[in-house]
């Protein structure tokens, strides 16, 4: 494939090792080459001039682009089906930049109370730092969004998949609403991967990742990435449409089009904060790419597995996976989800005192280790209410649905007989 045809479409797997890269004409590298450069020589200094004045594509500073970074964020978005890509330094950034792109200080933004610990600090203590404010809905109460959008909402925002509950946000339903409000659907797709779901084909305007998890899928480097539909008319949306007094008052919209969000994204947050990807983590990140949908299915095989089992565990109060027919969320995973709702899910103990349960169970595991991370190939676990949302207060704990007794699991790649085996000899200890 070192001459493909554009003229085909290739399939995911196909996608997921070519796509973003062809052999260079010097070298003939096969694998996409590290650029371990923070600068790039200019042919001429017209040329330069022209890049810096946005007249030109091309490489400037790697805090702004890198070829190496490049072809992860093709890839990705020849994934997600989206029309381009911005990498990030990690998921976090990924949001951050996100929102100081498209929002302004007295904006609003309407997202799902189920979201991740660190995602819900940002929105409310960060955000409101610069000046935006976010509110929070029960994301099946869809009566709930509606009602907290007025004139200053510029954004929804929701998970695929939610952060620890498992909770499945209906896609499509939420972009309608956000086009009949004039603001972009933001989707949060960590969990579910460019594999298991594609957020921008229900009608999603921009998709988030933190690379860091499933994307890269081995724990060994953190990145983010924001992929964007290109259907999302910014014509009318201020900080894409209006003049930048960055750029000479240059209007993103007008000039870039529906890669608008993007170029903005890129040559101003991104490039203002120095939210930027290095090159190395993005050479990881592409050799992560190129197995995900094997691990992925391997991934959901296994969790099923376990989801089942620990729902007939007498010791066990409840299992959160919408993969389980009991969940009240199957019928939206199968939906978007078709091949399964990933690999991380919570589960309740049942007993007196489910924290101290918690803290014994996890001490009695073996294979799978105790960390805040989750997307390995390896199995983690997780105990949410004294780690990821730790700093959440007990009101926005049971806000976000988090219990004292939560376990969080991360299923990884193990022998699925060593995993049963493990979990099992742990509740037995308690």
């Amino acid at each position: 494939m070192s001459k493909p045809d554009q003229k085909r479409d290739y399939g995911f797997e196909t996608r997921m090792l070519h796509a973003g890269h062809v052999p260079d004409a010097v070298t003939g590298s096969r694998a996409v080459p590290i650029y371990q450069t923070t600068s790039y020589v200019f042919d001429s200094p017209q040329y330069a001039a022209e890049l810096f004045d946005l007249k030109q594509y091309g490489n400037i500073y790697t805090r702004i682009n890198n070829p190496t970074t490049a072809a992860f964020e093709e890839r990705i978005a020849s994934l997600e089906e989206g029309a381009g890509a911005v990498a990030t330094s990690s998921g976090m950034a990924a949001q951050l930049v996100t929102m100081m792109t498209l929002l302004e200080p007295g904006d609003e933004v309407v997202a799902s109370q189920h979201l991740y610990g660190g995602t819900r600090t940002q929105f409310v203590h960060t955000f409101r730092k610069l000046g935006v404010t976010a509110h929070f809905v029960d994301p099946d109460d869809f009566d709930a969004w509606e009602a907290a959008i007025n004139s200053k909402t510029r954004a929804l925002y929701a998970e695929t998949i939610d952060n620890p509950q498992g909770s499945v946000v209906d896609i499509s339903r939420l972009a309608a609403l956000a086009e009949s409000n004039n603001c972009p659907l933001i989707i949060d797709n960590t969990f579910a991967t460019p594999y298991l779901c594609q957020p921008l084909n229900h009608g999603a305007h921009i998709s988030l990742h933190s690379a860091t998890k499933f994307v890269g899928g081995h724990g060994n480097s953190i990145g983010g990435v924001i992929i964007e539909s290109g259907r999302f008319d910014y014509s009318h949306y201020p900080t894409i449409a209006n003049p930048s007094p960055s750029y000479h008052n240059l209007r993103f919209y007008d000039t870039f089009g529906l890669h608008g969000f993007l170029m903005k994204a890129r040559v101003e947050t991104v490039r203002d904060t120095g939210s930027c990807l290095s090159p190395f983590n993005a050479f990881l990140l592409i050799q992560g790419l190129e197995t995900l949908s094997i691990r992925m299915d391997r991934h959901v095989k296994n969790a099923m597995a376990i989801a089942r089992y620990l729902e007939d565990d007498p010791n066990v109060e409840y299992v959160a996976y919408p993969g389980l027919e009991s969940s009240p969320y199957h019928e939206l995973a199968l939906r978007y989800c078709p091949r399964g709702p990933g690999a991380v899910f919570s589960f309740g103990l049942r007993g007196a005192d489910p924290r101290e349960a918690g803290r014994r169970f996890i001490e009695a595991l073996n294979l799978f280790s105790h960390l805040a991370n989750v997307g390995d190939a390896r199995s983690l676990v997780i105990h949410p209410a004294s780690t990821t949302h730790q700093q959440l207060s007990d009101e926005e704990l049971v806000a976000s649905g988090i219990d004292p007794g939560m376990i969080r699991l991360s299923i990884g790649l193990e022998t699925e007989e060593d995993l049963l085996w493990d979990l099992d000899q742990a509740l037995r200890a308690i």
